[in-house]
C-alpha cells in the first residue's frame, strides 16, 4: 500500500480490481461491524447488484486497490429512480488516509450528475469511523433501526444514513 491518499488516483472500478476489492470487502466482514454478510459475493453477483456508472476504486501508484465505492438501486418503483444505496469499504492499511472521503466524494459527484437525489446507507452504530467519514461528507443520520436483523445470532442496529443533493431540486 502506498504512503497516503496524494499519491492515489480515483478509477472506474472494473473487473480487473475484482479480486482485489473482493478481498477487501470479505476484511471488512470479517472485522464484524462492517455488513451482516458473512461472507463476501461473487464477482458476478458483486457485478449484477452494483450500477456500473456509480462504482470505483482507489489505486495507489502501484495500481493496489486502496478501496471502493459502490451504489445499488434501492427500488425498481420510478417514484424511487433517483435513491441509491452505498457501500465503501478501505482496506485495512489505507485507513485514516482519506481515501473513504475520496471515494464518496466521487460517489456524490457521479450521482449528482445522474440525477440522483438521494443516497443511503446503512451503518452499524459500532463502526464510528464510518459513520464519522459519512458526517464529513454530508450525509446525515436518519434514526437508528432498532434489531433489524440477526449477525452471527445477535440483534444489531443499524443507522440509517442518507445524503440528499441540493443540487437536484
Amino acid at each position: 500500500m502506498g504512503s497516503g491518499l496524494a499519491s492515489a488516483v480515483i478509477v472506474p472500478l472494473a473487473p480487473k480490481h475484482a479480486g482485489q476489492v473482493l478481498a477487501i470487502y470479505q476484511a471488512g466482514i470479517d472485522e464484524g461491524n462492517a455488513t451482516f454478510e458473512t461472507v463476501a459475493p461473487t464477482w458476478e453477483a458483486f457485478d449484477a447488484a452494483k450500477l456500473p456508472e456509480h462504482r470505483f476504486a482507489a489505486l495507489d501508484a502501484d495500481g493496489a486497490v486502496l478501496g471502493w465505492v459502490a451504489a445499488s438501486r434501492v427500488s425498481d418503483r420510478c417514484a424511487y429512480a433517483g435513491v441509491v444505496e452505498h457501500s465503501v469499504y478501505v482496506h485495512p492499511d489505507a485507513r485514516g488516509r482519506g481515501v473513504a472521503s475520496a471515494l464518496l466524494k466521487t460517489l456524490v459527484d457521479s450521482t449528482e450528475r445522474a440525477g440522483i437525489w438521494t443516497i443511503q446507507s446503512g451503518i452499524f452504530p459500532e463502526n464510528t469511523a464510518s459513520l464519522a467519514v459519512h458526517e464529513r461528507a454530508g450525509f446525515r443520520v436518519l434514526g437508528t433501526r432498532e434489531r433489524i436483523g440477526r449477525h452471527h445470532g445477535v440483534w444489531r442496529d443499524v443507522v440509517l444514513v442518507e445524503r440528499r443533493s441540493p443540487a437536484i431540486t
